[in-house]
């Protein structure tokens, strides 16, 4: 099945995706006011530089897309139908990436904490949270 959309279209698209601040990441900030937790964002001298710290807790957190990190069992992880052994590799190193970084960061002592971008609108993530606050609060 071809895409839809024509290349030029596709690319235009692609290049208005940003790394930081994403719509996702904003609401993870959000909530993580509303609760008063402190936290910094995207310090350049750890390993992986993840989206936020929360440093009161030794934890990471990366917000991820599921499309980008490639979300097992998740509908928005599709590959899409034009340019597959590009796309195929490309999500793949993503992955292997995040293998990486959460190997180096573990070795350092963090402790990680990933949210999916599919988990930011319900009850998830404030159990994640919660589980947090519980655990090292």
């Amino acid at each position: 099945m071809a895409d839809h959309l024509s290349v030029q279209k596709r690319s235009w698209n692609m290049s208005q995706i940003r790394s930081k601040d994403t719509a996702p990441e904003k609401q993870v900030k959000r909530i993580l006011r509303r609760f008063k937790i402190n936290y910094r964002s995207h310090p350049q001298n750890i390993p992986g530089k993840p989206d936020i710290v929360l440093p009161r807790f030794n934890t990471v957190v990366f917000v991820h897309g599921c499309f980008w990190h490639q979300h097992k069992n998740c509908h928005r992880a599709n590959i899409p139908k034009s340019n597959i052994a590009y796309w195929k590799v490309k999500l793949l190193n993503n992955v292997k990436r995040d293998r990486k970084y959460s190997f180096l960061l573990k070795k350092e002592g963090w402790k990680i904490l990933i949210v999916w971008e599919c988990e930011i609108g319900h009850n998830t993530l404030l159990k994640k949270l919660s589980h947090l606050e519980k655990q090292y609060g």
